[in-house]
């Protein structure tokens, strides 16, 4: 029987770009390495370009997609082996998906316009989520991996450097996708860190602090920090108060975190 040819217009308010480049394709399920007894849920699976390789291997699957005229075709597509959620990623409760422990690997494309917002969300589904590969703005990849002293690095750096391992895989050239994007991709790996390297005892006040710290990039930790230090406690701390945010490391931000921690404890 001769396969179908769907057609789908790609959304703007969506951020739909549809990855088309066989080459690419593999290389991205390559990296994802699946095996048949992984759970994987696939953000925004578009029109099957990623999905249908990926069960090639394992199977069955969930998605988790927004535009509904997509569903029919991607059911039409992959009958029974697909579990499509019909929903927006950014308020999906990933901890459904665990209804008897699970732990999932996510992969997807994710429609730039929403992929910040949507990395603070899944970190806070972090303790069911084995790992996770994603199709990112180049811009924002590099801000994930940025190190102290660059000026990609911020908070995006810390929060996800302080819950998961990061890595940069490769590029994507905008010619990957139907219609082009004006931005280069590229891909990103997280694995949440069943401990974090550095503990905070409230992980509340360490976003509060490092969300603090950035709130104006160009003044010193002595400025921005005033909400929680002087300078004395910075010098106590160990830290220069003239140095910028972005030369904190993730342990520095975590140990400041503890310093006000303690100081609370002992209002």
């Amino acid at each position: 029987m001769a396969e179908k040819h769907y057609q789908h217009q790609a959304r703007k308010r969506f951020g739909q770009n549809f990855l088309t480049d066989q080459n690419i394709i593999q290389k991205i399920v390559a990296a994802i390495a699946p095996k048949p007894s992984d759970n994987i849920v696939e953000i925004g699976p578009g029109m099957g370009a990623l999905t249908e390789p990926v069960l090639k291997k394992i199977g069955k699957m969930h998605a988790i997609e927004l535009d509904r005229d997509l569903i029919p075709l991607l059911n039409e597509k992959f009958s029974q082996q697909l579990t499509i959620h019909h929903a927006d990623a950014l308020s999906f409760d990933f901890g459904s998906l665990s209804q008897n422990g699970e732990k999932w690997r996510v992969i997807g494309n994710l429609p730039y316009n929403i992929s910040t917002p949507l990395l603070f969300h899944l970190l806070g589904f972090r303790q069911h989520i084995i790992d996770m590969h994603f199709m990112l703005q180049k811009e924002v990849v590099e801000r994930i991996v940025a190190t102290p002293h660059q000026k990609d690095y911020g908070r995006l750096s810390i929060m996800m450097q302080y819950h998961c391992q990061t890595d940069a895989l490769f590029m994507v050239p905008p010619g990957a996708f139907r219609p082009m994007p004006k931005v280069d991709s590229m891909i990103v790996r997280l694995r949440p860190f069943e401990t974090p390297p550095y503990p905070v005892e409230d992980l509340v006040l360490f976003e509060a602090i490092v969300k603090q710290a950035f709130s104006q990039r160009r003044k010193t930790l002595a400025n921005n920090l005033k909400p929680y230090f002087d300078k004395e406690q910075l010098i106590a701390a160990g830290l220069d108060p003239q140095a910028r945010p972005e030369n904190l490391t993730v342990k520095d931000y975590a140990y400041l975190a503890g310093c006000q921690f303690k100081k609370n404890l002992l209002k």
